[in-house]
């Protein structure tokens, strides 16, 4: 007679209630590693154990732990050759060397795709559950870094261009990209300890509010052995400085997207470079204006996110000094002091030239504030035309919304006649800048 744990008492419906996996998925596992041997009823209907649920459940344990769905069998089989129960051996399961390895990450095939859809339908629907369900099949099918680039990072990729063409909303994109950052979280949780001694940090610099990417390169990085930790969004100059004096790392991943929070960036770089901590950066900012990377003292990381723990490999071991860095000249610097000196009298008189409008102070006061931010870290990089690219997003922003991109330039012209106000010879940089962009059509002309 069999134990009661082994008794086939569940039927499919059960089991995929209490794992999250797919039927699909489950008949693909019996298929493929002959795990579990369910028995079938007079029908020919499957019946599984509690035992065959309790080993489904390791399964995907293993698998956010980092193997593979066939390495996790091997290693089932393994422990019960040796004598061992795999369901009370689950230090020896996270603790067995040579298991991890970098998957081949150029994956195609029609199942990750629909997979994908599947998970954005879900997401865009704010269907958690089936989102999670679809997740949870991802990762018990493919390695964790192939789910993580092929649904995550591609999935909230899709659900921004969507944002940015007016076909999603902003709770759309935020409810996703909350989703895809718990499932990071968890996966974070679940990894090995340490094999290495070097201590990593992973930080947003002050202002970078976005996570995906550096949390990403966190588990990456984690998962290769390193005693890596991610410090969250937004974290203060002065916190930095203290945690590095006390932790003393040997490296500093510094994370950036947009051009203000470059600059920001740039502080903390040159922070960490004082406080003798080796610094190395990356981001979408530094692939969609590369100039900024000669600016940074620090190693750059490259502009694939899947490169990147490989990159941060090579840095540990190389002794060579980061490439030496240009600054920007003493009248930019001058010009940002003058700026920021006069920035709420120019918005004063933004406002009032902007009225009536059917701009609400709301959204002209964040405009206000992107503008300044960027003609400010703009400055700080001796630069002025950084801001471009930016600009040329948001008249293409507007288009997409199929509103008149004439309110931009409309903006514009305010803002440069406020500054031509306000601003002495100190501001020239930023007064001939604003004549340039201020034209109706000149963003699409201008190099960016």
């Amino acid at each position: 007679m069999p134990t009661p744990d082994q008794t086939p008492t569940f039927n499919l419906k059960v089991v995929v209630r209490e794992t999250g996996l797919r039927p699909d998925t489950l008949r693909a596992w019996e298929r493929r590693y002959g795990l579990p041997q369910p028995q079938r009823t007079a029908g020919g209907h499957r019946l599984y154990s509690q035992r065959d649920i309790d080993m489904f459940k390791w399964l995907v344990s293993r698998q956010n732990e980092g193997l593979s769905v066939s390495r996790a069998v091997d290693l089932w089989r393994k422990l019960e050759v040796e004598g061992q129960d795999p369901l009370q051996a689950m230090d020896h399961a996270i603790s067995a060397p040579g298991l991890l390895t970098v998957p081949h990450l150029e994956v195609e095939g029609d199942a990750l795709v629909e997979l994908r859809r599947a998970w954005l339908s879900a997401c865009l629907a704010f269907d958690e559950q089936r989102a999670e369900q679809v997740l949870t099949q991802a990762f018990a099918l493919y390695p964790p870094e192939v789910a993580c680039f092929e649904l995550l990072q591609k999935g909230l990729a899709e659900v921004g261009a969507g944002w940015y063409r007016g076909e999603a909303t902003v709770q759309q994109e935020h409810f996703t990209s909350e989703l895809a950052i718990r499932r990071l979280e968890a996966l974070l949780g679940a990894t090995p300890s340490p094999t290495h001694s070097d201590r990593i940090l992973v930080v947003c610099p002050p202002q970078e509010e976005h996570t995906f990417s550096p949390l990403l390169l966190t588990l990456l990085v984690r998962r290769r052995g390193q005693p890596v930790y991610f410090f969250g969004p937004n974290v203060p100059l002065a916190q930095m400085e203290t945690t590095v004096t006390a932790v003393k790392p040997r490296l500093v991943v510094l994370s950036a997207q947009r051009l203000h929070t470059a600059a920001t960036l740039l502080d903390m770089a040159d922070l960490m470079h004082r406080r003798g901590a080796p610094v190395a950066f990356g981001g979408r900012v530094f692939n969609v204006l590369p100039a900024l990377r000669s600016r940074i003292p620090g190693y750059f990381l490259g502009e694939r996110l899947d490169l990147a723990p490989l990159a941060v490999e090579q840095i540990l071991a190389s002794s060579h000094p980061p490439a030496a860095v240009s600054t920007a000249p003493e009248a930019y610097h001058l010009a940002l002091a003058h700026f920021r000196e006069r920035q709420a009298a120019i918005e004063a008189q933004v406002w009032s030239a902007m009225q009536p409008s059917d701009i609400s102070y709301e959204y002209l006061n964040v405009a206000d504030a992107h503008l300044a931010d960027d003609v400010a870290a703009a400055l700080a990089f001796g630069d002025m035309d950084l801001v471009q690219a930016d600009l040329a997003w948001v008249e293409a922003l507007l288009r997409n919304r199929r509103l008149p991109a004439e309110r931009l330039y409309h903006y514009l012209r305010a803002y440069q006649q406020a500054a031509s106000a306000h601003l002495d010879e100190r501001g020239t940089l930023i007064l001939e800048w604003l004549a340039r962009v201020s034209q109706p059509g000149v963003l699409r002309e201008l190099p960016l």
